[in-house]
């Protein structure tokens, strides 16, 4: 008892019984060999008999019987290190232990055991050991069987071993000249697939080089023609100078006022000699003579003038065109693509339109983004307003808003007071103090303003107890307010195809459509995010934009808002802004430093802009026709062109002017997060663009709000001289 206590303790097996266990696989007959690799498959096709069918599923049964009887009751695995009890069970020994630490009794039949009770089984173990080697012997590949029988010092004669080596052989060059030709295989695909890969790419290049050709023949037509008809214009202006008709013009006049000069000396000197009339006479024709000489120097000297000053403009634009020449390059190959495949469409759509001989709608496209994008260089400021009083010193602005006739604007923040001034005043009468035409107190902080697309005395404003409220400016009372919000309003506009109807987002994860003729909510919208921005589309009265904190743009068409009718999907963070460029085109800003141009039919991206840097706060976004504007976190405001990925133009506020030329080349390398130090700094932009100058009206630093223009001052642009 003693002994079998020990072994209990301490299991273990025999040397020789595990070598015997390890070497019984492969004492196997041949006919269990056969047994174990199988017959080979039936070919396809071939009938199995129904009884050969019943046998192997009788044989599976028996089989899978056998292997339950090989599973430890407790952890109904193949039993590991197999121990009996006493009353005749047989259990993993780990499994058995660990039960007997907590219990004194057997798990199959409860009688009462313990650890002196437990006994080696060693014909199991012999057992399960044999049937692991048979699992392994079928799951074997013939290289195993082979190597198995090797090290079990299978008797072969060297004749045998011969012949095995040459079938070895054999095989492998069979399987080296197969990998060959698969890496051939492999090989020669790629090249096709390369070959493939570049043809579509030479045609490509062979397309776009005949569209390049045609349009250098087509501008350089088109050159001398603006050429010829400067040279029409230079000799016509000659001609009139110097026709006879002219000149007897002049005569006529020289000899009008020397008879006046005549009967007037006649008249008061009688007696004078003729001589010096004929000298008075001479002096005049002299001195017409010489002021026709200074008007051709004149006109000779003024067109000097103003070929430097073109020369000086060209060279500027060529340098901002060799600056951004990769973006431009991308911009006219897709819009001379996109043109030539719609080229016989606007024929007969329009077969009345006035084109230029040689011109395509690509090439046309391109040379309005090229003019308008190299037109302007840089932002310099014009104007300051100083926002802040005596009162509120820290006087965000987080909102500007022009009327209706760009001649007043509105500000608004965390003073509670909606303050309006007279642009031209405060442009072209700049003041240390400017006050304001028009002043609203409101009871909380103000997050959005929009002034009435119809009317110049109404505005609405949004707040952050989520009260709207729509103001007469006239008389300087509140005409509507709406209090359905139940959290910040951040946003508020005012339809310009409807002038009654007003649109409203908040925090509350909701978008309310408002009507001045009504005291409640015309339509409500339940959004799953929080409401950062709203916009009307310009074009329609029943379609509204909305930018959310699920980082999408939601387009609802008001007559079936339970689903939106588009969703742009594409920042990865808040969106904070969404503005019209026109009726199909719409921009978005984000969080996540981009601001992204969307078609609005198409639902689809049409370019990203990068450049700036925008992750906490709301910087702000305005744009017109051609440009896009925006704010950073590094206290500058960026100008991009909607056909270009990177900046157009870019100020940092606070720097001189003579920074502006290293601003430009994108030198700017201030850190800081200045931007961080805002609530909800905003920007607005006049939407009229003339062909000199973009206004830009920003509100940075608390209380400052500056107007900037975008020039295009020639061949100052990169020149660090002071602006004119």
């Amino acid at each position: 008892m003693g002994g079998a206590s020990a072994g209990a303790l301490v299991p273990s097996v025999s040397k020789a019984e595990e070598m015997g266990a390890s070497v019984a696989p492969l004492a196997v007959s041949s006919s269990e060999t056969t047994d174990v690799a199988g017959a080979p498959p039936p070919t396809e096709g071939a009938t199995v008999p129904e009884g050969t069918r019943a046998a192997a599923a009788v044989k599976a049964e028996a089989e899978a019987e056998h292997d339950k009887d090989l599973l430890c009751p407790i952890c109904m695995g193949v039993i590991k290190d197999a121990f009996l009890t006493a009353c005749g069970h047989s259990f993993c020994y780990m499994c058995i232990v660990t039960h007997l630490n907590n219990k004194s009794d057997c798990p199959c039949c409860g009688s009462y055991l313990t650890k002196n009770h437990l006994y080696p089984n060693f014909l199991l173990n012999k057992l399960l050991k044999k049937q692991c080697a048979r699992q392994i012997a079928k799951t074997a590949s013939p290289f195993e069987h082979l190597r198995l029988a090797l090290q079990q010092g299978c008797e072969m004669s060297v004749k045998e071993l011969d012949g095995l080596l040459s079938l070895l052989s054999d095989k492998k060059r069979k399987m080296e000249q197969q990998e060959a030709e698969m890496n051939m295989q492999i090989l020669l695909d790629f090249l096709h697939c390369l070959r493939k890969k570049k043809l579509d790419e030479l045609n490509e290049v062979q397309t776009d080089l005949q569209f390049i050709k045609e349009d250098i023949n087509a501008v350089e037509k088109h050159k001398a023609e603006l050429y010829r008809a400067r040279e029409r214009y230079s000799v016509k202006l000659r001609m009139l100078l110097d026709d006879p008709v002219a000149t007897k013009f002049w005569s006529s006049t020289a000899d009008q006022h020397n008879s006046i000069l005549v009967s007037n000396a006649r008249s008061s000197l009688v007696g004078t000699c003729s001589r010096n009339l004929q000298l008075k006479s001479n002096d005049v024709k002299a001195q017409l003579s010489h002021q026709d000489y200074q008007r051709k120097d004149a006109l000779s000297g003024s067109e000097t003038t103003n070929s430097l000053i073109q020369s000086g403009r060209v060279m500027a634009r060529k340098r901002r065109i060799q600056a951004q020449f990769k973006e431009l390059q991308e911009c006219y190959l897709q819009k001379r693509r996109v043109g030539a495949g719609q080229s016989h469409r606007q024929e007969e759509k329009d077969a009345n339109a006035k084109v230029r001989e040689g011109y395509h709608e690509g090439l046309e496209d391109f040379q309005s983004v090229l003019t308008t994008f190299t037109r302007y260089s840089r932002l310099r400021d014009i104007a300051e307003l100083r926002h802040g009083d005596l009162f509120h010193s820290a006087n965000i602005v987080s909102s500007i808003e022009f009327d209706r006739d760009d001649e007043f604007f509105a500000t608004a923040g965390v003073s509670k007071r909606i303050k309006v001034f007279e642009f031209s005043t405060v442009v072209n009468e700049p003041s240390d103090v400017n006050c304001p035409v028009v002043e609203l107190a409101t009871r909380s902080k103000l997050s959005c303003l929009s002034w009435n697309k119809y009317s110049k005395n109404i505005i609405a404003s949004s707040d952050y107890e989520g009260i709207v409220t729509v103001w007469d400016v006239t008389t300087r009372q509140s005409m509507m307010e709406y209090e359905e919000h139940e959290k910040r309003a951040w946003s508020v506009d005012f339809s310009r195809m409807e002038p009654t109807m007003l649109v409203s987002g908040s925090d509350d994860c909701k978008v309310k459509v408002w009507c001045t003729k009504q005291e409640a909510s015309v339509i409500n919208i339940d959004m799953k995010a929080n409401i950062c921005c709203v916009k009307y589309n310009p074009g329609s009265s029943v379609h509204v934009a909305v930018g959310s904190a699920d980082h999408h743009v939601h387009y609802f068409d008001l007559r079936n808002t339970s689903t939106p009718l588009r969703i742009f999907k594409g920042h990865w963070k808040a969106v904070s802004y969404v503005k019209f460029l026109s009726t199909n085109e719409l921009a978005s800003a984000s969080t996540d430093s981009t601001l992204r141009l969307w078609d609005v039919k198409d639902t689809c991206p049409v370019r990203t802009f990068k450049g700036h840097t925008n992750e906490k706060n709301f910087v702000g976004l305005t744009v017109n026709n051609e440009y896009i504007a925006c704010g950073s976190e590094t206290n500058e405001v960026f100008v991009y062109h909607k056909a270009i990925s990177k900046p157009a133009a870019w100020h940092k506020f606070g720097s001189s002017d003579l920074d502006d030329a290293e601003d430009e080349a994108g030198l700017a390398e201030d850190g800081k997060r200045q931007g961080e130090l805002l609530d909800v700094p905003g920007f607005s932009c006049i939407p009229k663009c003339t062909d000199h100058e973009i206004m830009l009206l920003a509100a940075y630093h608390y209380s400052r709000v500056i107007y900037q223009q975008v020039d295009n001052q020639g061949g100052l642009i990169n020149e660090k001289a002071s602006p004119p």
